[in-house]
């Protein structure tokens, strides 16, 4: 289908555009300060919302599972995260997360299976997982010192470990985070006994790591990481069986900082940004080597 140009009514920059679950409406964040809130349904591409609230560039915007209800966190460079919750077609913030020190660069939300679970990562080092509680509260569990100069992505492991395809109870379900650095490495985070531990530690990236996007695995017998950088590299990261060690391949060397990765619903296409103003959608082949399907027109 081609191309739909959007006028969002931003005053500043767009960093970031996510599409709710049912891909009717989109979120955009904003060098302005603020959110809006636009609905796509049929090409109408009307604004419905502007949300005001953070002091500074706002970074990343994520729409939760429709399960919990209508609910967006954004993310700042004020160090501030604020969720906001859609009722009777009004939007107020239900929530703010104030326990970061420094710029907040990336949120992510767990899968849905695992409860309403947010991680956040900070330019004071640290990675945040605010959990909701039964009564409405929230718990913050901090992974002190994740990366010493700074988090810049988290993101989510599928809830089902590699191979499985239906879950038989929570026994089943895994919480494993992953992490970019401008340390310019990454870092698998697994929850054992309540603590977050380091499960791995993925060193090929000779520049900030500037964003992680864990693939869903939809019953696939590995785990796959993508993984962009400021030395303008996309890196493809395996993984089989639980304890075996992560594998990288170099999807490309892009000659220009990468921004993005981003996986399909399926994790089959990765879609890629970087400096030079391109969207490349990349596709696994059968002999396991990466291949470019195409490039997004503007």
């Amino acid at each position: 289908m081609p191309a739909t140009k959007i006028e969002t009514g931003h005053q500043d920059i767009i960093h970031d555009v996510s599409m709710d679950y049912y891909g009717k409406r989109i979120a955009t964040a904003s060098s302005d300060s603020t959110i809006k809130i636009i609905d796509v349904n049929n090409n109408n591409n009307t604004i419905v919302a502007n949300l005001t609230g953070h002091q500074g560039p706002v970074w990343q915007v994520t729409w939760a599972h429709p399960k919990f209800g209508t609910i967006l966190a954004s993310s700042s460079y004020d160090g501030k995260v604020i969720l906001w919750k859609e009722s009777a077609n009004q939007w107020t913030q239900v929530h703010v997360f104030n326990e970061h020190k420094s710029s907040v660069n990336s949120i992510s939300w767990a899968p849905h299976d695992l409860g309403l679970l947010l991680a956040c990562g900070s330019s004071d080092g640290n990675v945040y997982v605010h959990s909701a509680r039964s009564d409405g509260g929230w718990e913050t569990v901090k992974i002190e010192k994740a990366h010493g100069v700074g988090v810049s992505s988290v993101s989510w492991a599928p809830a089902l470990a590699p191979g499985v395809l239906v879950s038989s109870g929570e026994n089943d379900f895994v919480q494993k985070l992953v992490s970019g650095g401008c340390d310019n490495m990454i870092k698998i985070w697994k929850l054992v006994n309540g603590n977050w531990i380091v499960d791995s530690v993925l060193e090929k990236h000779t520049d900030l790591v500037r964003d992680v996007a864990w693939a869903p695995n939809f019953g696939l017998p590995k785990s796959t990481i993508a993984s962009a950088s400021q030395d303008g590299t996309v890196i493809i990261w395996t993984v089989g069986k639980e304890g075996e060690k992560w594998e990288g391949k170099i999807l490309k060397d892009f000659k220009t900082q990468v921004w993005r990765v981003s996986w399909s619903l399926t994790g089959n296409i990765l879609a890629v940004s970087d400096g030079n103003n391109d969207v490349t959608l990349w596709k696994e082949a059968v002999d396991g080597e990466w291949q470019q399907v195409t490039t997004v027109a503007p």
